[in-house]
């Protein structure tokens, strides 16, 4: 067994034609975890920091980062883009996790991760939605929003909490682009979705929309009574966990 390391402080990978991205790698056993987080969130969130802890304990390699311009890393996040953060999701899959991984995405990083098993089958073991959000820049926005986004407009979603969520034209373009639940999505590997009845930001109907596209024959959607978009509640992340630690068990 590879040695465990505890503290699991902040690196840099340089990617040479951008910024600098912000991870934290854990050492340990395969399949390593890889976590995506979504739209304008970071490594630190509660699912991440939950996941790592499991890691820990289960003594499995564990590798989580911010897309440029999020969290720790470098870059502005106007500037972020679905394929870019796609991308970048790549390159750490590519450069810093070894062997089979078992990719864990929350809302955007679930639309993500289905990009990632699509460009690296080989490497992808599994696949773990947490309120996958796919396609949303499609269906998250009315018609008269699309309208101006696609006129490259930037838009300002205030919060009642202070905070705000912006969509650049760029973005949207992006998303639009990539969209993956039009036709059958070529992903063979075990799915497992993890969402809540009651999601606001992505309906629940998206998860059995994307149940159906999923080529793969193991697929299962995980339906949590009361759960919300966050699913940080405690219950709602040891449902997480032990999605996670299933696919870890050996098939009979």
């Amino acid at each position: 067994m590879r040695r465990r390391v505890s503290d699991v402080s902040i690196s840099f990978l340089d990617p040479g034609d951008g910024p600098r991205l912000a991870f934290r790698l854990r050492d340990g056993d395969e399949p390593t975890l890889l976590f995506l987080p979504g739209y304008a969130s970071d490594m630190e969130g509660t699912k991440a920091l939950a996941l790592d802890a499991f890691a820990e304990k289960a003594g499995l390699s564990l590798l989580r980062f911010d897309y440029s311009g999020t969290g720790s890393s470098e870059g502005r996040f106007e500037d972020g883009t679905l394929d870019r953060w796609a991308d970048e999701a790549t390159l750490m899959l590519d450069e810093m996790a070894r062997g089979r991984v078992i990719a864990v995405g929350s809302s955007m990083g679930g639309w993500i991760a289905l990009h990632l098993a699509l460009r690296r089958p080989e490497r992808i073991a599994a696949l773990v939605g947490i309120a996958a959000a796919p396609d949303f820049t499609e269906w998250g926005y009315p018609d008269r929003l699309k309208e101006r986004l696609a006129a490259g407009e930037t838009l300002r979603r205030e919060f009642p909490d202070g905070g705000a969520q912006v969509t650049t034209g760029g973005f949207w373009s992006s998303g639009q682009a990539m969209r993956l639940l039009d036709s059958e999505i070529g992903i063979d590997c075990p799915v497992r979705l993890v969402h809540g009845d009651r999601d606001e930001d992505v309906p629940l109907d998206i998860a059995f929309r994307l149940k159906d596209r999923l080529r793969s024959a193991d697929v299962q959607v995980k339906v949590i009574k009361g759960g919300g978009h966050r699913l940080s509640e405690a219950h709602e992340i040891d449902a997480i966990l032990r999605t996670v630690a299933e696919l870890l068990e050996p098939a009979p």
